[in-house]
Parts: structure tokens; sequence; C-alpha cells
């Protein structure tokens, strides 16, 4: 106990010295925020911004990413967001991507491994390959770019990372069979993570965010749940909850999170198969049972 208490203290000294506040601990950080061009993604980014932090922006879409670094620098000012363009999900792109950190000098404080996508409807019924583009992102890409960079980490003795998982990661979703399965994994890779790290002074949290509302589904005929929080609320929250040194988030307005976090509690107290069932039945009640691609 002793020693935790002392760990806890020499984190919360290192986040004097980088510039602000214990309850803050953004200002002069540098994060690096997975899946920024859009949704989730650039809400964190912007708000990390907001708070101070030196963001690294990485994505797919170039164009994408050098307007929201734009409307960083104008919007917040503070040190130029820097940009990087690679495929998370390429069996090249995370080496690519730390082989551009490393050329560029840069070092990362906060890791925020948000990129994801998913796939809706029957598993069978649904093209294969983008759900093993899923996997492929959501599991590998946030694995290797982890392995890396919170090697780093745990060396210099500071920072911390935050996946963001998902309320699906709780139970089996048929008709986001494989979505669900990754965030799984997300779910249960972060708390193994958290453990092996507790001491070391890099801080490991799992955010679990509910229906948010971006273009997830855009491309299909799928819609997002008219509940759906809003990006820069989930992302405000989740941040919030990292400062605090928190285990765990549910981001999003306080009525969703006590929501979110009861659903994930009866996730386990309930027979997997029953939960399974209730959760096809709901989904089917969303229509995910029928989903096609739109032209």
């Amino acid at each position: 106990m002793l020693q935790d208490l002392k760990d806890h203290a020499s984190v919360a000294s290192r986040l004097e010295l980088l510039g602000g506040p214990v309850k803050d601990g953004y200002h002069g950080i540098t994060a690096l925020v997975t899946g920024a061009s859009k949704g989730l993604g650039r809400a964190y980014a912007v708000e990390l911004a907001r708070r101070g932090a030196r963001v690294i922006l990485l994505a797919r879409s170039e164009s994408d990413l050098r307007e929201l670094a734009a409307h960083i620098r104008e919007q917040h000012g503070g040190p130029d967001a820097e940009v990087i363009v690679a495929d998370l999900a390429a069996a090249d792109g995370p080496e690519r991507i730390l082989r551009e950190l490393r050329d560029r000098g840069l070092t990362v404080d906060l890791l925020l491994n948000n990129a994801g996508m998913g796939s809706a409807g029957p598993f069978l019924g649904r093209p294969l390959q983008p759900q093993l583009g899923s996997v492929a992102l959501n599991v590998g890409g946030l694995l290797a770019l982890t392995h890396a960079i919170g090697a780093e980490l745990v060396a210099r003795g500071s920072g911390g990372i935050v996946n963001v998982s998902s309320t699906a990661a709780f139970q089996p979703m048929p008709y986001q069979a494989s979505y669900a399965a990754t965030k799984a994994f997300v779910l249960s890779f972060t708390e193994a993570l958290a453990e092996e790290l507790r001491g070391t002074g890099v801080h490991v949290m799992a955010a679990h965010p509910g229906p948010i509302a971006t273009g997830f589904f855009d491309g299909t005929s799928a819609t997002i749940h008219s509940v759906a929080d809003a990006p820069a609320t989930v992302a405000a929250r989740t941040l919030d909850d990292y400062a605090r040194r928190r285990a765990v988030s549910y981001p999003g307005r306080p009525v969703m999170r006590a929501l979110n976090r009861a659903m994930t509690w009866t996730a386990r107290l309930l027979p997997r198969r029953t939960v399974t069932r209730v959760t096809g039945a709901m989904n089917r009640r969303q229509g995910m049972h029928e989903v096609v691609d739109l032209a």
C-alpha cells in the first residue's frame, strides 16, 4: 500500500512538472490519437488541444487531418499538431508509424488508441474482408502501438495509455458479432496490462462508451441509436476520468454513464445464453438483422 501511494505521488509530481494541475495533467504533454480524422478521434484531439496538450493526429485521410490541424491551431494556439498519415490496419502500418515518430523525434506521453471499425448485420450475410479489417485494426494495430510505445513509457516511468473499448465488450452481440468480439479483446487486454504496469508510473485505462453520434455505420442501412452521446461529451468525460487516474471510464452524459455501467453489470450477472438472446432481440428491433450496403 505504501509503495502504491509513493507511485501515485511520483505520477502527480511529474504531472505538475509538465505544467498542469494534477486534476487536469494535460498541459505540456504529447498525445498520440489514432483514428483522429473524424468522429470520436477528432473530438479527443480537439479536447486534448483545448487542455494544453500537443497532439499527434494519426489516420488514413491526409486532407481531414490537415484540416483538423489547422482548426486546432486557429482555435487553441499552442504547439502545432503533428500529422501522420498511415493505415494502422495494414501489415506494415504500425512499423511505419513508429518509424515516423522516431524520424521526427516525437516522444509520446499519452497513447490514445481510439481507431476502430466494425461491421453490422448477420455475420454470414456480410462481406468477410471488412470484418477481417476490423480485427486487424481494433486488435492488431492497438497491440502493436501499445507494445512499442508502452515499453518507452515504462522505461521513462511516466505517461499513460487509454484504450477505447465499448459497452459492446461485455456481452456477445448477434448482428455485430465480430465487432463486439474485438472490443471484448480490448477490454480483457487492457485490464491485464493495467495490472502488469501497476507501480511503474504508467497509467492504463479502458474507456467504454455506449452509442455515439458519429458516422460509424455510414455506407450501410444501419443507424446509430437515438440516445447516442455527442463525441465531444464522450471525449471530455474520458479525459476527466484519465486525469483522475481511474481504471475504467464510462464516458457520456450522466444518465448514459449510469445506464451503461448498469448494463455491463447485468451482462455479468445473467447467464451468457440469456444475455446473448436478449442482445440479439434488441439488435433485431434496431433492424441489425436486415442491414445492407447502400448504393
